[in-house]
């Protein structure tokens, strides 16, 4: 990674819903082909921040550009046009997310839920579809041929033909991201992967992980609470309290930060109020 070659830029984001104000100036850099992590106590605004640069929220306040081969491009104008969804304005221009909770079509096949994400890139002319046209095959041979790419990649090609519905849970977490990078992103936020696997899932999430940005030229920004995990496989960390950044750095910077310690472990109040008194 070169210095300054960041793939997202976020200055000074605030979102306000009301009269609660859930983030106050936020301010971070996500590196080019970095792995980077977003961390904080429940309640932080981390699922906020995921929500304004995926575009399921407009911020208040602030500016979200990413940078693609040296061409910027401000989010918030993005989300300023009423001709689609947000989240399809946004994932159309490099950015893919999974969900906290699963958000699969449970009722559609492994193969189909990674063609649904492939719609975009389709052939939609409906006298090309009618006829089945060359050009229609082609397109929808392109599309089956992704999907079971990314089946191979996450394990799953065996899975291709059963309902997404029936697969074990840690199976879905991995179908959720086959599915996220089927869009082509050039980032992918991962709202806590790690959520209910157990130790061996979460080695193997690790390793999937680290492959998206090696052998995948992807960016990754994961929410985690799994702190074995985000210590293990990250570049870069931000830390969230009460909708403010208080902490950003390596690793080991972050493990011994004293507002990153007080944040997750708070003051006794008993130790707090006989130190004010010494």
């Amino acid at each position: 990674m070169m210095p300054g070659n960041n793939l997202l830029t976020v200055r000074s984001l605030g979102m306000r819903f009301g009269g609660i104000q859930a983030l106050t100036d936020v301010n971070f850099d996500i590196p080019t082909d970095s792995i980077s992590a977003l961390i904080g106590p429940n309640g932080a605004g981390k699922t906020t921040v995921f929500n304004c640069i995926t575009g399921f929220y407009r911020p208040s306040a602030g500016d979200i550009d990413l940078t693609v081969g040296g061409h910027s491009q401000n989010l918030g104008k993005l989300l300023a046009s009423k001709l689609l969804g947000g989240s399809h304005r946004i994932a159309r221009h490099g950015i893919a997310r999974t969900f906290q909770n699963i958000r699969l079509f449970r009722e559609m096949t492994v193969l189909e839920n990674l063609l649904v994400a492939q719609h975009h890139s389709l052939n939609h002319n409906l006298l090309s579809g009618f006829f089945r046209t060359r050009g229609y095959r082609d397109s929808e041979q392109t599309a089956i041929d992704h999907a079971i790419r990314w089946l191979n990649v996450v394990g799953l090609r065996d899975c291709a033909n059963r309902l997404s519905g029936t697969l074990p849970y840690g199976h879905q977490r991995r179908l959720e991201i086959a599915r996220a990078m089927c869009t082509h992103p050039k980032l992918i936020c991962l709202d806590e992967p790690a959520a209910g696997l157990n130790p061996r899932e979460t080695e193997d999430l690790a390793t999937l992980i680290r492959q998206l940005r090696q052998n995948h030229g992807v960016t990754v920004l994961l929410i985690e609470h799994d702190m074995g995990l985000v210590m293990g496989i990250s570049d870069h960390i931000v830390v969230l309290d009460h909708g403010k950044v208080i902490a950003k750095g390596a690793p080991h910077e972050i493990a011994n930060s004293p507002a990153v310690i007080l944040a997750y472990l708070g003051v006794d109040e008993k130790t707090d109020t006989k130190a004010k008194t010494q």
